[in-house]
């Protein structure tokens, strides 16, 4: 197989990018969740994330770019996980005979990250909002004053959140 000038300087500057990064990130991430295995599977995706980066020779602060990158990963990862949590929370309260079957609970699980990743584009009070709606059953005004905001402004919040949840279910 023949390899151009141009993929052999990137498999350069990406060989030279995990081995000089990769020992520190990992730590960091380590420090960070308390699990190595999760650790390592966080520093393999950034890594995946800079391989699939347009301008990697334009980095000037790799450490920084890939901090950044891992801190979002990790981020998703934490709140996947406590919805996960959550979820199974809730199915241990559940009675046994209504309990969902593995292939439902799979199904389920995988709705929630869909809808986790629809919420993850709206502004940070917004999902908050809705969250506390859906999940917690708090009525508009109380979550107007959990969150500092006009009831009005909660409706706004809420049909931010609804609009596009819906516009996803919509054919």
């Amino acid at each position: 197989m023949f390899v151009s000038a141009a993929q052999s300087a990137i498999q350069q500057q990406v060989h030279a990018l995990y081995s000089d990064h990769h020992g520190w990130l990992h730590g960091w991430l380590r420090r960070k969740l308390g699990c190595t295995h999760q650790a390592a599977d966080l520093a393999q995706d950034t890594f995946v994330r800079a391989l699939l980066a347009p301008r990697l020779d334009e980095l000037r602060e790799p450490r920084a770019w890939l901090t950044t990158v891992a801190h979002g990963l990790m981020v998703n990862h934490l709140r996947r996980q406590d919805l996960e949590r959550a979820y199974l929370e809730a199915l241990a309260a559940q009675p046994v005979p209504h309990a969902p079957s593995p292939e439902e609970r799979a199904m389920i699980l995988e709705t929630l990250h869909e809808i986790d990743a629809l919420l993850d584009g709206l502004p940070p009070k917004a999902r908050s909002a809705f969250l506390l709606s859906q999940l917690e059953g708090l009525k508009y005004a109380d979550i107007a004053t959990r969150l500092g905001v006009s009831v009005s402004m909660v409706k706004k919040y809420m049909l931010q959140a609804m609009t596009r949840c819906m516009g996803v279910a919509a054919p």
